[in-house]
């Protein structure tokens, strides 16, 4: 069969037949993972395991130590090519012990977020959030409206020696940011006061989601034109346990595709991490111009299988499949769940293996290993 791309930048959905590698030799993790993301023919389901500081501190190794002994197919990341400056605000950051303050500085008024590191989980967690009033999201709003994004070369070519470094060992993506309302959820406002903001003060909140937007505009096209990375990546986080379809639609969908235009116009790939419940939303992400999705998260701590997936987004590359408590039975158990749900594709073009969540420290190496072994 001859294979015509209708688009430089994705290839066909219909083009569905399991064929061989083309090169008759195994791909590399760079290639496979590639071809993945592309919906592209692949010698064998690309594997992650995403080994986190967690992980690497429980078993005495590092990441890429593990990857290896593994035998994984890992998403590698590299710094941003741009800088931001500003005129008129600050933003200051300071460490006390495990607590990291962050300030949001304006002529009219400073803004203060409090993070504190967890052992267990080696990360962060917000305990204060820095927008609690109607007037503290008028401030943020001034101190994201102050943001200049400019492209910076020794920045790109500090990514692109990491990015040589690298090499064929794993598939690099370039970190761009979150969407508007997701960073103002998590990270602003909380769940419970982002959904009082949004319905009491919803100009001030577009006005506010405006300025962020911009910015991350701003940041997609320089990445997109300028980055050394394979693809770009937004870390969305994206659920319907935190927000709903309708919330998603209003102010999410516009602006991931005005992302996924600009990458598409420089044909790089783009994969969102959306981590949580997405069943309802999946026919609105069917829509978005983007790759994949990342961490899609299988029942029960999500509510998505792979199938489900590949039924409404027949031309996205699925990246997960699996869920941690999945992880913390035997080989057998967690080959099984993957298996069951493979066994019900009516392809296996755009999947790709993963834990989806980090991987729990509690399953051990071994356990991976034989997974992954077992999945070849």
């Amino acid at each position: 069969m001859e294979i015509t791309a209708l688009d430089p930048c994705f290839f066909p959905a219909y083009y569905l037949q399991t064929i061989k590698n083309p090169k008759g030799k195994p791909m590399t993790t760079k290639e496979r993972i590639k071809a993945a993301i592309n919906s592209e023919p692949v010698d064998r389901l690309p594997f992650w395991p995403k080994i986190g500081g967690a992980y690497a501190i429980k078993w005495k190794k590092t990441a890429d130590e593990l990857y290896e002994y593994i035998g994984s197919d890992p998403i590698a990341f590299t710094g941003p090519v741009y800088k931001e400056s500003r005129a008129k605000t600050r933003h200051e950051v300071k460490t006390f012990g495990i607590e990291t303050v962050t300030e949001y500085v304006t002529a009219h008024g400073t803004l203060r977020r409090v993070c504190r590191f967890d052992e267990a989980s080696q990360s962060e967690h917000p305990m204060e959030f820095p927008i609690k009033t109607r007037h503290d999201i008028e401030i943020m709003a001034e101190w994201f409206k102050d943001i200049k994004i400019e492209y910076d070369k020794s920045f790109r070519e500090s990514c692109e020696a990491h990015y040589k470094s690298i090499g064929n060992a794993a598939f690099v993506a370039a970190t761009v940011g979150s969407s508007a309302l997701m960073h103002f959820v998590e990270w602003l406002a909380g769940v419970e006061q982002a959904h009082y903001f949004l319905a009491d003060y919803p100009e001030e909140t577009e006005a506010l989601f405006a300025e962020m937007h911009r910015v991350t505009i701003e940041k997609t096209a320089v990445s997109a034109q300028y980055s050394p990375a394979d693809a770009l990546f937004f870390i969305e986080d994206t659920s319907t346990a935190i927000i709903s379809p309708g919330q998603y639609k209003r102010c999410n969908f516009d602006h991931l595709k005005r992302y996924g235009e600009i990458s598409k116009s420089f044909c790089k790939p783009v994969i969102l991490h959306m981590c949580g419940h997405l069943k309802a939303l999946l026919p609105m992400l069917a829509e978005l111009p983007v790759n994949a999705f990342e961490a899609f998260t299988s029942p029960t701590m999500g509510d998505t299988t792979l199938l489900d997936g590949r039924n409404a987004c027949p031309d996205k590359c699925l990246i997960g499949g699996t869920n941690a408590a999945v992880w913390l039975g035997g080989a057998d158990e967690i080959f099984r769940h993957i298996s069951n749900q493979l066994d019900k594709l009516p392809h296996r073009r755009g999947i790709f293996i993963s834990s989806a969540g980090m991987m729990p420290p509690d399953c051990p190496p071994e356990t991976v290993r034989v997974v992954k072994r077992r999945l070849d």
